[in-house]
């Protein structure tokens, strides 16, 4: 793209010399840091919607330390896995949950001693900042004041499955069915209640606290911790690089933005996530 808006640069006839020169060693310093940068190894990180904003910190500051690029897909982890299953060209699979990276690693194809559970993530409630809405727990979702609530889908996404063992355990799951709508990710299911497509949406803390609006903690108990996890996949040609992001996810700075993120690092797992009476919003 730099070479053809170079080129076309060149072709109009009222340009000066001094301009066309000028443009030519703009192009070419630009190719040439082009070059630069995409020198040395890149890895292909598959990572869990929830991890967006946390991995927007973090990689930059792992490609600092370590001259490695990373090139990063985020997604739902069900669809991953079953990407990576089929052979996908990825290095490192930074998951919410533990289950896809387990059910990879019985078949062979995450690298015998990557596989770390790196911090942990809870469920919140949350709504628009002038939402009318005012909720208290998952309860609250069965008013009639409620019409629509989105999650992820619990197929695919660990945090829809965490959803959705709240809502079994809270007698609501079957209740709520018509008021469902299942988002491909966790940051879709967030997204219909930003755009306010939904009145609510059960999605990661992670996202909920970058997100402005309200939100309400669901009772911890209701469900099991999502243990985000990190593995090397087997067919990585760049397996030293790919440890190297994993152990640099365990590290102290790491987890301290991790912490700030919204997520339990790992030197406080043994805490459990905020009660259910506790409120956030982030203006």
């Amino acid at each position: 793209m730099l070479r053809e808006s170079a080129y076309r640069s060149m072709r109009i006839t009222q340009a000066a010399p001094f301009r066309r020169a000028a443009l030519w060693l703009l192009a070419s310093l630009c190719i040439a840091c082009s070059e630069r940068e995409t020198e040395g190894p890149a890895l292909t990180v598959s990572a869990a919607s929830s991890l967006t904003f946390a991995f927007e910190e973090i990689v930059p500051l792992f490609e600092r330390e370590s001259d490695v690029s990373v090139s990063c897909a985020f997604g739902a982890t069900g669809r991953f896995a079953l990407q990576i299953e089929q052979g996908a060209p990825v290095d490192v699979f930074a998951a919410a949950g533990a289950d896809f990276v387990d059910h990879l690693a019985a078949g062979n194809l995450i690298t015998p001693g990557s596989r770390h559970v790196f911090c942990r993530g809870d469920l919140v409630i949350w709504v628009r900042e002038d939402s009318p809405l005012h909720l208290k727990g998952l309860g609250d979702l069965a008013t009639a004041a409620v019409k629509r609530i989105a999650v992820a889908h619990p197929e695919y996404a660990p945090y829809g499955t965490a959803a959705r063992q709240a809502l079994v355990a809270a007698s609501l799951w079957e209740r709520l069915q018509p008021k469902l709508v299942l988002g491909r990710t966790v940051r879709q299911a967030l997204q219909y209640a930003e755009t306010g497509d939904v009145d609510a949406a059960v999605v990661p803390r992670a996202l909920a606290t970058r997100a402005g609006g309200r939100w309400v903690s669901v009772t911890p108990t209701l469900y099991s911790p999502v243990e985000q996890t990190i593995a090397v996949i087997a067919s990585s040609r760049l397996d030293t690089h790919a440890l190297g992001f994993v152990e640099f996810l365990l590290s102290p700075t790491v987890q301290a933005i991790l912490r700030r993120h919204g997520f339990q690092p790992l030197d406080s797992a043994a805490i459990l996530p905020s009660p259910a009476s506790a409120v956030g919003s982030s203006s």
